[in-house]
């Protein structure tokens, strides 16, 4: 994604902005798993790429609803094939039932992401 200047934690930025119109950066961490302060520099750097525009939420004054621009759209567009090639280059790899475990597996690690508390127990 070097040609797009995207790195791939920008890209989930995008991403999750573009499914999820108006959230808030602390919903956005909530959803990338990126913490606070790394993401807080990511939309930084990509309000001043322009890809994203923020504006402070109708509920909470000190909080910012993220939104992707028109750049931004433009942007996510031309980085989905790149992305989707190369998760297709990855999975094959991997049999249909790795595949479907691998799912399985990122759909438990997303849910904890979004409610910490429905997390499996971890096993050290």
């Amino acid at each position: 994604m070097g040609a797009l200047d995207l790195t791939p934690r920008q890209f989930a930025v995008l991403l999750t902005v573009s499914q999820n119109e108006g959230l808030s950066q602390t919903d956005l961490v909530l959803l990338t798993g990126i913490d606070r302060s790394t993401l807080a520099d990511i939309v930084r750097r990509m309000l001043k790429k322009g890809l994203l525009q923020r504006r402070r939420t109708r509920e909470d004054a000190r909080a910012y609803a993220v939104k992707l621009t028109d750049e931004g759209l433009q942007t996510l567009a031309a980085a989905r094939p790149r992305v989707e090639a190369v998760d297709a280059r990855i999975l094959t790899a991997l049999t249909p039932e790795q595949k479907s475990i691998l799912v399985e597996d990122l759909k438990k690690i997303v849910a904890s992401l979004q409610d910490p508390a429905s997390a499996p127990p971890r096993h050290e």
